[in-house]
């Protein structure tokens, strides 16, 4: 017996094969719902991620300048990074040195342009940098 296939049978097939222009368009929408929701998510993670990688490298440098001390008796006061300071703050951060004494010194960390966030720190008899007002605690404004 041979089956016959009719053409009621083949053309209904036919229409079913592919997308119409209409459900291209809302996949298209609903994908760029999405992406406007999550991009600026992601913006937003970037940047906490670099003030938190900025907080981090104020912290590293009470390190490293209390080790400086130790062998100095002052406290670093120079551009950094240098060769006498045995301390580079991560990559996108920014980190100077306000104000340097044998008694104390202050930092500030900076990521332009991910984030106008700056970050402060201040330890001994230095003036304290606001919002920065403990010793050897991070502040950020």
């Amino acid at each position: 017996m041979i089956a016959r296939h009719g053409t009621a049978h083949s053309s209904t097939r036919r229409k079913h094969q592919g997308f119409t222009l209409i459900e291209l368009l809302i996949v298209v929408v609903v994908i760029g719902i999405l992406a406007a929701i999550a991009i600026p998510k992601f913006a937003n993670t970037k940047e906490k991620a670099l003030v938190a990688a900025m907080k981090s490298d104020l912290r590293n440098l009470a390190g490293t300048q209390e080790a400086y001390w130790t062998e100095n008796q002052t406290y670093y006061n120079g551009p950094i990074p240098d060769p006498a300071l045995k301390y580079a703050p991560s990559s996108g951060v920014t980190v100077s040195i306000i104000n340097s004494s044998a008694a104390g010194w202050s930092a500030k960390a900076t990521g332009l342009p991910v984030t106008t966030t700056e970050c402060f720190i201040f330890y001994g008899t230095t003036a304290p940098v606001p919002p920065a007002s403990a010793d050897a605690a991070v502040a950020c404004n």
